[in-house]
């Protein structure tokens, strides 16, 4: 059982949080009728505000679609007075544009093509919209005459800025300083910037909206003739400054200009001037043989005092005036090769300059045009070189096709670059070099074959043959010929190859070295010939073999000093050694010329001596003409010989020492035998001469002054 007074408390507490749960829900209830009438408040505030809004509404929508309607209205009332004004400008363009299109567009270019744009516009709306109208033809006249100034002002500005290149930046563009590591190049400025802008700009508006392609024509033949004027420009200043320096400086040494380097004209191995300074002495003894003496140069063991004088006098009198003319030709052979250079440079730069101002797919006819004249010229100058070669050939002046080599070695050095700077021009334009160095290596051909054929048929003529023996003028000619295929051996070789068909591989190097050593050859070959029929004119055969020895010791010395050894030994590997075997058989043959002066002094019909016998006068005969005849031979052969002469020291003295031991020991040998023996009652009317005294004249042989 439960206390009374616990349940008591329970009841009670249970009865309080049953009032406090009614207080509660009554709290509740009025709280939701308050949240019902501001409902219903709320819903009868929108419910107003609702109708108040579609009255509104319905009171705007009529005023706005209104105010669009006039807007829309208003729009197109300023359009249409703005197209008015836009159109009623075209009428007004012809005569807002007079003056600008009057005064040209020298110095406002910009504002001129602005005004030619208007002008445009003006055509293209008539066009579309009033074809019929006077005011076309009005704007179209107006366009025409601005087109024309345009066009006018092209050909100004470039007649006006368009100068020729002078002399000395090409000089510098086509000059190459070898103590230089680093090349600074040279730019040429054919127009000043601003200048070639404009003239952009006009080529530019011509092509797009001038529909003219005559400027182009103007182009080329205004910058053909500023090329053309560039090249014959760097021409006379080679006449006027080449005689007297020989080389050519750049422009640059004398200007100090800061941005370009100090540069001269490169010397090129072998060019003309060598072979004009050869040509100095063959042109005064040709191999037509009309001067006699020989014509050598200074060659190592060589005494030029023994050369005949006549010869020196003849060659001292005339060289000034042979000299003279030389050098005109060496000077134009040279102006000639930088002229082919300088055209190559210039070319490409204006190939450069073109590419900015003509349009792409014009480019290349225009150049092919602008390059013509001077290409032209050029060639027509190479042609005349050919031309002076073969009336030259003509004449038997073989030494004047040497003019030749230097020209086409620079043609053929330079032709990639010549072909590559054409790429693109007319097939004529590009066959003219390789047709000039086809011509040149033709005559070149023909010159070495007749020149070989000159050697073997040199006539043996007896006023011409040296007097004393001395190296013939054919032979100095031959080899001074020889010599200039050295320093243009890979051009003569391929002259000589240009005329085989028998394979392609007679244009490699080593065929046209082969081909080389075998002309040289054929040359000396003939040479040899020649130098033998020649000797056979001297009536003493003595002097023949001194002729024939000094001849062929000056072909050995001047093949071993020079590398055409080198190329005979190609073809003929004992060379060398023939010409040593042939110089030893003539000193053999002049040797015998002796013999008649020591035969007197051999046992031959000498009388057995007794010591202190009594000679018979028969016997006492023999001796005196034994004595006599040394004595007289000796005098003559000495006489004689002393006016002949072995330029080269090292053979004369060689002769001269093997000689006076011959004679010496045969003559003290004869003297020691007739020792005691008495043949005469006047020994000394026989004895004339001590064996040192014999010795001291034969040292005087080949000597003109002893």
């Amino acid at each position: 059982m439960i206390p009374t007074e616990d349940a008591s408390a329970r009841k009670r507490e249970i009865e309080e949080k049953l009032k406090q749960e009614q207080e509660t829900l009554s709290f509740i209830r009025e709280n939701l009728e308050k949240s019902d009438q501001l409902t219903k408040g709320m819903v009868s505030i929108l419910s107003s505000f609702e109708s108040r809004l579609m009255q509104l509404e319905n009171s705007i929508i009529p005023v706005h679609k209104q105010t669009e309607n006039l807007q829309r209205l208003q729009d197109n009332v300023d359009k249409t007075l703005s197209c008015m004004d836009h159109v009623i400008s075209y009428y007004h363009v012809a005569k807002d544009t007079d003056r600008i299109i009057r005064e040209g567009p020298a110095g406002r270019l910009d504002e001129y093509l602005a005004c030619i744009a208007k002008i445009q516009k003006a055509v293209e709306y008539f066009q579309d919209n009033h074809p019929d109208s006077p005011e076309l033809n009005t704007v179209k006249a107006r366009f025409e005459k601005g087109k024309e100034l345009l066009e006018a002002e092209f050909r100004s500005l470039l007649n006006r800025y368009s100068k020729p290149v002078p002399p000395i930046l090409i000089l510098d563009v086509i000059s190459v300083d070898e103590d230089m590591e680093l090349q600074e190049e040279v730019l040429l400025e054919h127009l000043p910037e601003a200048v070639l802008q404009d003239i952009i700009c006009i080529a530019s508006w011509l092509v797009e909206y001038g529909r003219n392609q005559d400027f182009m024509n103007v182009y080329y033949q205004i910058r053909s003739s500023q090329l053309d004027r560039s090249i014959k420009g760097l021409k006379d200043h080679f006449r006027k400054n080449s005689a007297s320096s020989g080389i050519l400086y750049s422009p640059a040494v004398q200007t100090k200009r800061k941005d370009t380097p100090t540069k001269k004209i490169p010397k090129r191995p072998g060019t003309i001037r060598k072979a004009q300074n050869l040509l100095k002495q063959y042109s005064q003894h040709g191999l037509d043989g009309k001067k006699g003496g020989s014509n050598l140069t200074p060659l190592e063991g060589y005494d030029h005092d023994l050369r005949v004088k006549h010869h020196t006098e003849a060659l001292n009198e005339k060289h000034g005036a042979a000299a003279g003319k030389d050098d005109v030709l060496d000077i134009e052979i040279d102006s000639y090769i930088h002229c082919i250079s300088a055209f190559v440079k210039l070319a490409q730069s204006e190939y450069a300059l073109l590419t900015e101002i003509i349009p792409e797919h014009h480019q290349k006819k225009t150049f092919d045009s602008l390059i013509q004249e001077a290409l032209n010229n050029l060639m027509l100058e190479g042609d005349n070189i050919v031309l002076a070669a073969r009336r030259a050939i003509e004449r038997r002046d073989y030494f004047a096709i040497l003019t030749i080599f230097p020209v086409l070695r620079h043609l053929k050095m330079n032709k990639s670059e010549f072909d590559s700077t054409l790429q693109g021009t007319a097939a004529s334009t590009k066959n003219k070099l390789p047709t000039l160095i086809t011509s040149m290596e033709t005559i070149g051909a023909k010159a070495l074959e007749e020149f070989a054929d000159s050697i073997k048929n040199d006539p043996d003529k007896e006023y011409n043959m040296p007097k004393d023996g001395t190296v013939h003028e054919l032979t100095s000619n031959t080899i001074l010929f020889l010599q200039q295929l050295l320093d243009f051996h890979e051009t003569a070789g391929a002259m000589l190859a240009s005329q085989e068909t028998s394979s392609a591989s007679s244009y490699t190097s080593d065929f046209n070295k082969r081909l080389l050593s075998s002309y040289i050859c054929k040359v000396l070959g003939n040479l040899q010939l020649n130098l033998l029929s020649k000797s056979k004119v001297y009536e003493d055969s003595a002097l023949s073999a001194i002729f024939l020895h000094n001849n062929y010791n000056y072909i050995l010395k001047s093949l071993e000093k020079s590398e055409l050894i080198q190329l005979v030994t190609v073809t003929q590997k004992r060379a060398e050694n023939s010409y040593r075997e042939l110089i030893e058989q003539q000193i053999d043959m002049y040797q015998r010329s002796w013999l008649k002066v020591t035969e007197n002094l051999t046992d031959r019909n000498m009388p057995v001596l007794q010591p202190g016998a009594k000679l018979k006068d028969k016997e006492r005969q023999v001796i005196k003409d034994k004595f006599k005849g040394f004595n007289d031979g000796l005098e003559e052969l000495c006489k004689t010989q002393k006016g002949w002469a072995i330029p080269d020291k090292d053979q004369r003295h060689f002769i001269r020492q093997a000689q006076k031991k011959v004679v010496s020991d045969s003559y003290r040998a004869f003297l020691q035998r007739c020792t005691n023996i008495s043949f005469t009652k006047n020994p000394e009317k026989y004895h004339k001469y001590r064996p040192e005294e014999v010795e001291e004249m034969i040292e005087k042989l080949f000597d003109t002054s002893a």
